[in-house]
């Protein structure tokens, strides 16, 4: 009797205490998880995002330009850079990147605007890096998308409504197609792929980069006058800049610092080297000689168009990527431009724009792997076995191309209104530099 008693006590003991053992493991278990290594890399991989926009692109479209508005187009960058941080933590992320509910196809919600909610925080797209980081690291996509912008109205636009465009058009372009392909929005749930931004980034900036050429009109003696570079020094830094920065970017994506990521940098790597000598040698055999913004326009356009496949693909396809980025966004900048006698100042379209497009449908040509769980174990492009896969991505560059390109038009015309566009003749002659800042490069 005592034998049995003793055995039941010690039972109801060794129960009580899994119970209690249990109450902490199951609260563990919903507390997020943070890896430092995950975190330390996108906190890297955010200051190299950062640094594509300030001072890479900064630098890459000063030497571009005459020298009377290096300035005035290396300031645009900065000047953005700073603008797009306050609106991205006032309102931007939030719209973005949170639960909008039953408008959740369309636009998240206000949770996080300014910060709220942040502490102790992760967001579902990267469980193991705080929210904070994740915030910033978004933050940096965010600025350097309508900065790209800037290169086809270069020498010819207002600093006031270069302003006024950029604040509203990172709020009702770049924001809503965030959501739409990133924060759970209605293209993520048809199943577009994007790893990095070919459509968030390249074809929305390079869209409405289109829409800025044609709306301002081409720069006085386009075609006429000779607008050569002014110090391509400076180009091939800022490409150099680009180049390093774009690992942060694309290899960021990942959200860890795993094999994802790995595959993701050594595509970028390859598919910017390709494009490269693709498009030097295009150039070489067509006009001679092979010129120095030749081979930094072709790196750039590798860059951009194996950006929405580099997780997602093989080495082999980002290649394939390459030699096709080289040769296409070679006919678009050069050739078509030609053709169409737009002033695309400094080539946004034909490099991030066609790149942007390019890249996209290439991802359902080769993509091989997803993230996320999506698909998982399923087919996903064509060489995989589904075809079907390019006319989901068909469908998300023409879903993006025509908002970025009616809704860019409607801002244009608003700022228009407000504050005019375009400098007047004589500031223009005179150079943007001292006309609208006052200075000038000795």
């Amino acid at each position: 009797m005592l034998e049995n008693t003793t055995r039941a006590a010690v039972r109801a003991a060794g129960a009580l205490t899994v119970c209690v053992c249990a109450i902490p493991a199951a609260s563990a278990a919903d507390k997020p998880v943070i890896d430092t290594g995950d975190t330390a890399w996108l906190l890297i991989a955010t200051a190299l995002v950062l640094m594509m926009n300030i001072p890479g692109l900064a630098l890459f479209y000063a030497g571009m330009v005459r020298k009377k508005n290096v300035l005035a187009t290396a300031v645009q960058a900065f000047a953005v850079a700073a603008l797009v941080t306050v609106l991205w933590f006032a309102v931007g992320y939030s719209l973005a990147y949170t639960d909008g509910g039953a408008l959740n196809g369309a636009i998240g919600a206000l949770s996080r605007t300014f910060g709220a909610g942040l502490q102790g925080s992760v967001h579902p797209l990267a469980k193991t890096v705080p929210e904070n980081v994740f915030l910033m690291y978004q933050a940096t996509f965010a600025i350097i998308t309508p900065a790209i912008i800037a290169g086809a109205f270069a020498e010819r636009m207002k600093f006031s409504a270069m302003m006024w465009f950029m604040g509203l058009w990172v709020l009702l372009v770049y924001v809503p197609v965030a959501h739409w392909v990133w924060g759970g929005g209605f293209l993520a749930t048809a199943g577009v792929l994007d790893f990095a931004g070919g459509l968030v980034v390249h074809l929305n900036a390079g869209i409405a980069a289109l829409v800025c050429a044609l709306v301002l009109g081409k720069r006085q003696g386009y075609g006429h006058e000779y607008m050569a570079p002014h110090d391509l020094v400076l180009t091939l830094v800022g490409t150099s800049l680009l180049w390093v920065g774009w690992f942060g970017f694309n290899a960021g994506s990942a959200l860890t610092s795993g094999e994802l990521a790995g595959y993701a940098m050594l595509n970028t790597h390859i598919s910017a080297a390709v494009a490269a000598l693709v498009w030097m040698a295009i150039e070489w055999s067509s006009r001679g000689k092979p010129s120095v913004l030749g081979i930094l326009s072709g790196a750039v356009a590798g860059l951009g168009t194996v950006t929405p496949a580099a997780g997602f693909v093989e080495p082999w396809a980002a290649m394939a990527i390459g030699v096709m980025a080289g040769a296409v966004c070679y006919w678009a900048a050069v050739i078509l431009k030609t053709q169409l006698g737009y002033d695309d100042s400094l080539d946004a379209f034909g490099v991030h724009g066609v790149g942007g497009i390019l890249g996209t449908i290439l991802t359902g040509v080769f993509a091989t792997r997803v993230i996320n769980d999506v698909a998982k174990g399923e087919p996903v492009g064509l060489v995989d076995g589904h075809g079907g896969q390019i006319l989901t991505q068909l469908y998300g560059v023409a879903v993006v191309g025509a908002f970025s390109a009616i809704v860019t038009w409607i801002i244009l015309k608003i700022v228009d209104g407000l504050v005019g566009l375009r400098v007047t003749r004589d500031e223009e002659t005179e150079g943007l530099d001292t006309a609208l800042h006052g200075e000038r490069v000795q």
